[in-house]
């Protein structure tokens, strides 16, 4: 813990939660990630779908594909990534392929969470790696992110 008592966990989320915040400034959904080595953030990203016009710029992938290009290699294996927002089923997947150690989310997404709200890719035995995940760290801030979001674009 820090001086102000929170957790490596609630730090690093705090840091894709900034990363979060600057996805609406492009008209992307509110979603951040940060990829972490050895208490070093290595990769971060946010969701880039609209500024990009790329339908896998999630802030999972771009944040996976800096830590990739930084480590100079596509295997993260001592990894944990924090993101604001329960990975979809390509971002499990990537996050499968990098061989992450760990994943970190906020907000469960019970649409088209595959992280145990509608699946559960990080954790089933049949695929060649699993990944240890821990939920609901800044759950109500990355939630608050999105609603205030959703809510901007209904009016």
């Amino acid at each position: 813990m820090d001086p102000t008592g929170a957790s490596v966990d609630e730090e690093f989320m705090d840091r894709a939660l900034e990363w979060a915040r600057r996805a609406p400034g492009h008209r992307d959904v509110p979603v951040g990630c940060v990829v972490v080595v050895n208490g070093l953030v290595v990769g971060a990203g946010e969701n880039r779908r609209e500024v990009d016009g790329d339908p896998s710029a999630h802030a999972e992938i771009v944040a996976l594909r800096e830590a990739a290009k930084q480590r100079n290699h596509w295997r993260l294996g001592d990894a944990t990534v924090y993101v604001t927002l329960e990975p979809c089923v390509m971002c499990a997947g990537a996050l499968l392929n990098a061989r992450v150690a760990r994943v970190v989310f906020a907000a469960a997404d019970e649409k088209a969470g595959a992280v145990g709200s509608r699946y559960n890719v990080l954790s089933d035995p049949r695929l060649l790696h699993e990944v240890a995940t821990t939920t609901g760290v800044r759950s109500a801030a990355a939630a608050a992110l999105l609603r205030e979001f959703f809510e901007s674009r209904r009016a």
